[in-house]
C-alpha cells in the first residue's frame, strides 16, 4: 500500500462484446480465438492482481493478531496472579450464564405462544432478557481473553 496507486494497473478493464461483431462476418474462427485467447489472458491477469491483494490483507490481519497476542502474552506474564483470577471468575461466570440461559430457555418454552403472537409481550422478553445477555457475554470474553490458559493439572 506504500505504492502510488496511480502506478498500479486497473482491476478492471473493459471489454467490448457487442453482438454486432459477431454478426457482421469481419472475424472469422482464428480472429474469435485469437480474442478469446486476449480476454482469458485479461482475467487471468485480473485475478492474479486480486490474489496479491488478498495476500497483502491477510499478512496486516495476521500482522495485527500476532501483535495483539503478544501483547496478551506480555500482560499474562506480568499479571499471572491477575490472570489466574480472571481465569476462575470467567469459569464462576460461565456457569451462571448457563443457568441464566436456562432460565431464559425455560420462560421462551412457557411462554412460546404469546411470545410469537403478541408483539408486546415479544419486546418485554427481549428487553429483560437480551442488555443482560449481551453484557453477560462481553464480560466472559474479556475475563477469558485476560485469563492464564488453563493448567492441566488443575482440571477435574
Amino acid at each position: 500500500m506504500t505504492q502510488d496507486r496511480r502506478s498500479q494497473p486497473a482491476l478492471f478493464s473493459q471489454i467490448d462484446v457487442a453482438q454486432s461483431q459477431f454478426n457482421s462476418g469481419a472475424h472469422h474462427a482464428g480472429g474469435v480465438q485469437q480474442e478469446m485467447v486476449v480476454i482469458l489472458r485479461e482475467i487471468l491477469a485480473a485475478q492474479d492482481r486480486q490474489n496479491e491483494l488478498l495476500e497483502e490483507l491477510v499478512g496486516h490481519l495476521s500482522t495485527s493478531q500476532r501483535q495483539r497476542s503478544t501483547e496478551l502474552g506480555q500482560w499474562k506474564q506480568a499479571n499471572p496472579g491477575l490472570a489466574r483470577n480472571c481465569r476462575m471468575a470467567a469459569e464462576a461466570l460461565n456457569k451462571v450464564q448457563t443457568e441464566y440461559l436456562e432460565n431464559l430457555t425455560h420462560e421462551i418454552s412457557e411462554n412460546y405462544e404469546s411470545l410469537r403472537d403478541g408483539e408486546f409481550m415479544l419486546n418485554e422478553f427481549v428487553d429483560r432478557f437480551g442488555p443482560r445477555l449481551a453484557h453477560l457475554n462481553g464480560l466472559l470474553q474479556v475475563l477469558s481473553q485476560l485469563s492464564s490458559a488453563p493448567n492441566p493439572s488443575n482440571m477435574p
